[in-house]
Parts: C-alpha cells; sequence; structure tokens
C-alpha cells in the first residue's frame, strides 16, 4: 500500500489522488476473495473468544494463544480496509500476513 512512512510506521488509511480504472473491475473479485478468508478467518476467531470467554470465567485469566489468534483476526482485518473501501489500488495479500497495529497517543 501507499503509506505514509513515519520512524518504520506506516500509516494505512492515507488520501491517494490518482486511482486505475482496471483495478476498480479487480478489485471485486479480489475484495470478494478476501472477504471470504475474512469470513472463515472471523468464524474461527469468534469461536476462540468464545472459549477465552470460559478460560477467563473459569480460571481469572487470559489464554496467551487464543488472544494472538484474536489479535491476529484483527490486525489483518484492519490491513485490509483500505483496500476494500477504495482508499487505496494496493492490494494486500489473501492470506493474513504479519501486520501490527499502533494507537498514537
Amino acid at each position: 500500500m501507499v503509506e505514509e512512512k513515519t520512524n518504520d510506521l506506516n500509516q494505512l488509511f492515507v488520501y491517494e489522488h490518482d486511482a486505475k480504472r482496471l483495478e476498480l473491475f479487480i478489485r471485486i473479485v479480489y475484495s470478494f476473495v478476501i472477504g471470504l478468508v475474512l469470513m472463515v478467518y472471523g468464524f474461527i476467531a469468534e469461536i476462540c473468544m468464545l472459549i477465552q470467554w470460559f478460560v477467563i470465567l473459569i480460571l481469572g485469566r487470559r489464554s496467551e494463544g487464543l488472544s494472538n489468534f484474536i489479535k491476529k483476526y484483527l490486525e489483518y482485518y484492519v490491513h485490509v480496509m483500505s483496500y476494500i473501501n477504495w482508499m487505496t489500488d494496493d492490494r494486500p495479500g489473501i492470506l493474513p500476513t504479519p501486520v501490527e497495529i499502533y494507537e498514537k497517543k
């Protein structure tokens, strides 16, 4: 993606003036495939959240493995949103890739 770079951090949702018309049509199919991956990944993440709820209820702590899986789903979701919502023409990978999301304070 075209991102604003600040000290090794990339801002995902940056205004891009130019857009490719051909990419607009490719995006329809590509977004459908990404949507299917998100749907399956999200379903598994929801199961992990349900299991996490019981782990917290019974043990009074979180499972690190479940938390990491849910976190990776959320990061992938945010990572592909700029492409799916016509913010950029740079296609993200269909399969989840390692991404870290930070909040600026």
